[in-house]
This record gives structure tokens, sequence and C-alpha cells, in this order.
């Protein structure tokens, strides 16, 4: 009985604690399924793992860069396009090598700090249609400093006159970074008749007559000209041109001076030629008379001695009268048409005058539009008319209705030249 008891509560253990097995702990975090990724599909693009889109070299360095891509570089060609001097690419393995020597920039063939957009492809040599173009960009660059300079086609010291014109190349020596602009200062302002901005312009000046002022005692005026030059990073390079500007006649205003003295000395020279016509034209008047007064008493004294001679009271009274007839003529004569000493010298005056004006005139005349010694002549030439005008100024001027020809016609005539010639 014993027996059966103990049997009985074995199995009720084992009952209990198996099904305690079996029960889900709910505080445990549950178990994780492990999934299997599918597979990726496979890259069939032809493209270029290893390409640098910038490339930065130095002009005394190599370059050598092997280029790879996802396929067997066996079967594919390489090639380049608008490379640069010097720049090669292995056609079978891709291998890229450039050598900068400096002759290339010294020739220019090459430059410094310039991108040069290099188109690189690679190409299937079975299937054309499989193939890649792309490209880079290279830019060489040099730690060893060429600065630009500004270099003027003309010396330093430049030695010029006013009136003249100036005009010179602006020339530039290119180093790493051209100079991309240039700009000028002066220590006087001026007006030049161009304009400089880049390197290849010209300047141009026509320097003005009144550039050198009365109060430089030099008569000279030097004028610095400072050329500055700048490349992109404002880095600077100045020339400095010396002007040195000599005082010069002013020939186009000089010579409307001269022209204008010479026309007022012709008009004045054509009035007097007037006054001289009026005048000996009035003298000659006056002798026509006087001389038949004197004919006409000298014919009546000498009819007084006739009539005296002959026979009869009648013809002798009258040889007694005629004489005194003669004589009261005189007074008659001086009234009516007296002497006109005054006036003949002023006639011949006035034509000495004119004479001289015009030998003036005709020794100062100007050989060319810059004659040297325009200011002399045209002094000589006023000092000439005011001593002619201080000489007649008691001679009135008067308006006359000839014309120059006609004037110029009687004051040349063979009479007048004759009648007031001088006489040995």
């Amino acid at each position: 009985m014993k027996k059966i008891w103990v049997v009985c509560i074995f199995l009720t253990l084992f009952f209990l604690g198996s099904h305690a097995q079996v029960s889900v702990d709910t505080m445990k975090a549950p178990v994780d399924t492990i999934r299997i990724p599918a597979l990726l599909p496979e890259d069939t693009t032809l493209r270029i793992r290893n390409l640098n889109p910038y490339i930065s070299l130095h002009v005394d360095s190599l370059l050598s860069y092997p280029l790879e891509i996802n396929k067997d570089q066996a079967r594919f060609y390489w090639y380049l396009k608008n490379a640069p001097v010097g720049l090669r690419i292995g056609k079978d393995n891709g291998l890229l090598s450039f050598k900068a020597e400096k002759a290339y920039f010294l020739s220019g063939r090459l430059k410094y700090d310039f991108e040069y957009k290099v188109t690189l492809g690679v190409q299937n040599l079975d299937n054309p249609k499989e193939k890649v173009d792309t490209s880079f960009t290279l830019v060489f660059f040099s730690t060893e400093i060429i600065p630009s300079r500004v270099k003027p086609s003309v010396n330093n010291t430049l030695l010029v006159d006013e009136g003249d014109s100036i005009r010179f190349t602006i020339q530039c020596d290119e180093g790493n970074f051209p100079i991309e602009e240039i700009t000028y200062t002066t220590n006087y302002p001026i007006k030049a008749l161009s304009t400089i901005r880049k390197c290849g312009d010209e300047f141009n000046w026509a320097v003005p007559y009144d550039f050198i002022k009365e109060g430089d005692t030099a008569k000279t005026r030097s004028l610095y000209v400072n050329f500055i030059g700048a490349n992109k990073f404002n880095n600077r390079d100045t020339a400095v041109v010396r002007i040195i500007v000599r005082d010069n006649i002013n020939y186009p205003q000089r010579v409307l001076e001269y022209l204008t003295l010479r026309k007022e000395v012709e008009n004045y020279s054509m009035q007097l030629k007037g006054n001289f016509m009026m005048l000996d034209k009035n003298v000659k008047s006056t002798k026509n008379t006087r001389t038949t007064f004197d004919m006409t008493s000298a014919a009546t004294a000498l009819g007084g001695t006739v009539f005296s001679s002959m026979e009869g009271e009648a013809a002798k009274n009258a040889g007694k009268i005629l004489p005194s007839v003669g004589v009261a003529l005189v007074p008659v004569k001086e009234t009516v048409a007296p002497s006109k000493v005054y006036e003949q010298n002023s006639a011949g005056l006035i034509r000495n005058s004119i004479k001289r004006l015009d030998f003036t005139l005709s020794d100062n005349s100007l050989v060319g539009d810059k004659d040297p010694d325009i200011l002399n002549k045209t002094k000589r030439v006023r000092d000439e008319l005011k001593q002619v005008q201080m000489q007649l100024i008691d001679v009135p001027l008067v308006d006359f209705e000839a014309s120059p020809e006609e004037l110029d016609q009687y004051f040349n005539s063979p009479k007048v030249k004759k009648k007031y010639r001088l006489k040995k």
C-alpha cells in the first residue's frame, strides 16, 4: 500500500515538472530570425575607378598616374584629346605620365596658373559602343617667382617742346602671373588722347602751348608719368617716364597776330595813299594857277615894254600902265592861289612813310607756318607802324572813294615817281 502511494506521488511530480518546461516565459526577448540577403546584380557599366578631376603639377615634377577601370584593361584602348604638350597616356594600360620641363614654359608653349581642360577616353576594341568620355583639369605651378614688368617702348627721359605730340606703346614683360590692368598717374593734370588699360595700349598726348606758365623762370617743366600694372593678385609694378617740356612759341596764335598786324599796316598804308593823292592833286592845281598868274604878269610887263616903243600917245600910255598891272597881279596870285608848301611837304612825308611801311612788310615776311623769327618780325613791324603813326599824327586821315587798285596805280605812276624822286 505504501509502495502504491509513493508511485502516485512520483507521477504527480513528473507531470508538474514537464508542464513547467514547455510554458513560455513572457519576460524573455523573442529570438531574432536570420535573413539571407539577395545577390547583387553584376556591375556591367564601364567606368574609371580612380580618376582625379583636378590635378596640380609643379614644373619640376613628374606625373605617373595609372588609371583603372572595372573591367579587363587588355580589351580596352586609352586616348587623350586637347592634351597640353608633354602629357601622354599609355594606350594599353592607361598610365597617365608627364614631365614638365621649364623649356616648355620659357618658349611660351605652356603657361603657369592656366587651367588646361583635357578630355580622356577609354573604349572597348571589340564593342565600339562600350566607351567612356570624361575630362579633368591640369594646372601647372612654380615655386620660382618671375615678376611681370611694365616696360614702355621709350626711354625713361623724353625731351619735347610745347606743341609737339608724344606717342609710345606700353609693353609688358610677362612673368608667372601676367599684368591684367594698367593705370597711370601724373604730377601735373594732363588730358591724354588715348586710354591706358592693358598691355599694348598707346599713350598719346599733345603738349599744349600753355603748359609752361609765366612764373616758370627755367622755361621748362618736368612731367612724371607713372604707369602702374597689376596682376590678378594685385601685385604691382611701376614704370616712370619723365617728360621734360621746353617753352616754345605758340605758332598758330603768333601767326594769327602777325597776319592781323599785317592787315592793319596795309589798311593804314592804303589810307595814307588816299591822303597822298588828294594832297598831290591839290598842290598840282595850285601850282598850275600860280604858273598862270606868273605867265600873265610876265606877259603884261613885256607888253608894257613893247607898247612903250611904239609910236602914238595911246600906246605909250599903255606901256606905262601894263607893268604896274603885272606887279598888281602878284598879291592877287598869293591871295587866289597861295603857295602850298605845307601840303607839298606833307605829301612827300606821306609818300616816304608809305615806302617805309612797304619795305618793312617785305623785309619781315614769314618763312613758312613755323618761322623761328616770327616774334622779332612781328615786333619790328609793330614798332615801325607806331613810328609812322607818331610822325604823321598831325596829318588827318580822310575818306576816299577810289579803289585800292586806283590808289596803287596813281601812287606808282611814272609822273608821281619822277616828281618825288631824289634829285642829285
